[in-house]
């Protein structure tokens, strides 16, 4: 208990013995998609979350995000008890959730307005993040005329401009092909090495858990539950090539062996 104690009081995300149950359909039953599950995020920590498909990650970034209640536990942001969505945590999906009406300096500025932020400022704000994710010139576009990596680098955007206390992000680059994928994964840390926000992604892709973080959180098979956490101390700023590196190659050794271990035990209860 005095662990836990020391956790809130250091921590700026606390994730604590949370799990979560999904209630049975049609007579069948219940489903545990989480373990009681704990976890402390550092201010200005970029942590990944990794771990077979199916395992929680995602339902344990929802929670995080407010935007489902854990069974049990609780989760704290700087010390206060999450109890729904709100603007402290800005949230990225792997689906591309812009709004088509609007043009990506609207979309960006969608916070703000609801904020009722003067128009100046949003728009110094919007300029900002648009020069940030590589946009200039596509400020009046509408999501229609973009290709998915614009899509996601305008959510980014949108997520940035609130000035979120953390930024939540479920497997964001999943949809995009490979080569945009590792571009997006170098501008979203070149942002983060420039802002230090504190950052929680979820991925199921190896190298990139390692390239992102600097902490990898590994989940079991569900019921999901963390069961290593692995410090990345590759140095910053991170160049792509310091993927073929062998400190990097032996981080990915290890954790390709801690995630095959989840892979089979799901492939064994099929």
């Amino acid at each position: 208990m005095a662990r836990r104690r020391e956790w809130a009081d250091v921590s700026k995300l606390l994730i604590d013995g949370v799990s979560r149950t999904f209630p049975g359909v049609r007579g069948r039953p219940p489903t545990e998609a989480l373990h009681p599950t704990t976890l402390a995020v550092a201010d200005n920590d970029f942590i990944t979350l990794l771990g077979p498909s199916g395992c929680g990650k995602s339902t344990l970034l929802r929670i995080v995000a407010g935007l489902e209640t854990p069974t049990a536990g609780r989760v704290l942001l700087d010390g206060m008890p999450v109890g729904g969505p709100g603007a402290d945590r800005g949230m990225v999906f792997q689906s591309y959730t812009l709004f088509p009406w609007l043009n990506v300096r609207e979309n960006i500025c969608f916070g703000l307005r609801e904020k009722k932020m003067p128009t100046a400022q949003q728009e110094e704000i919007a300029a900002h993040y648009v020069a940030k994710v590589g946009l200039v010139g596509f400020e009046h576009h509408y999501p229609k005329m973009l290709s998915g990596g614009m899509q996601q680098r305008t959510a980014i955007a949108r997520a940035l401009a609130n000035d979120p206390k953390i930024l939540l992000l479920d497997e964001p680059f999943g949809a995009l092909d490979n080569q945009t994928r590792a571009l997006m994964q170098e501008l979203l840390l070149s942002i983060w090495e420039s802002e230090r926000k504190t950052v929680l992604f979820v991925t199921h892709d190896i190298e990139e858990a390692i390239f992102m973080a600097n902490r990898v959180a590994v989940m079991t098979a569900r019921p999901g539950q963390i069961k290593a956490e692995v410090s990345v101390t590759l140095a910053h700023p991170r160049h792509y090539t310091i993927k073929t590196s062998p400190q990097f190659m032996e981080l990915k050794r290890r954790l390709t062996e801690e995630i095959r271990s989840e892979a089979l035990k799901v492939a064994t209860l099929a």
